[in-house]
């Protein structure tokens, strides 16, 4: 079960690396992220876009190590430790996204977050 958690979860990270990238590149999808201030994200927070996408990978590799897929962290406590502040950002998240101004984010993200949350603690208690 942490096994198919921790792909599940590398895969809903690498669909929103593709969308933080869309983002990046100016398409119109800004009513999804940020708050939904803006349809094409200014300079700023294309920024914080590509922040997202280095932390998404740091995010897959500690979940792929927590689950035993991998072995390229040698701290085992770190790892642990990783996982459960992994879980609680992404329950920040779900609060985060519920509370946004925007509704297209806050239908789209909220739902994604607690799926996440849901799925990192899965692999925390694994």
């Amino acid at each position: 079960m942490t096994s198919v958690a921790a792909v599940l979860i590398c895969i809903i990270l690498g669909l929103l690396t593709v969308f933080q990238i869309l983002l990046i590149a100016g398409l119109p999808l800004g009513r999804f992220a940020w708050g939904g201030q803006n349809e094409v994200l200014p300079t700023r927070l294309r920024i914080g876009c590509a922040v997202s996408v280095v932390l998404y990978v740091l995010f897959a590799l500690i979940v792929l190590e927590a689950a035993g897929l991998t072995s390229l962290i040698q701290s085992e406590t770190f790892v642990t430790v990783a996982m459960w502040v992994l879980t609680g950002y992404f329950a920040l998240g779900v609060l985060m996204n519920g509370i946004s101004r925007s509704k297209p984010e806050r239908n789209l993200m909220t739902p994604v977050s607690v799926v996440l949350a849901g799925l990192c603690l899965v692999v925390a208690m694994g």
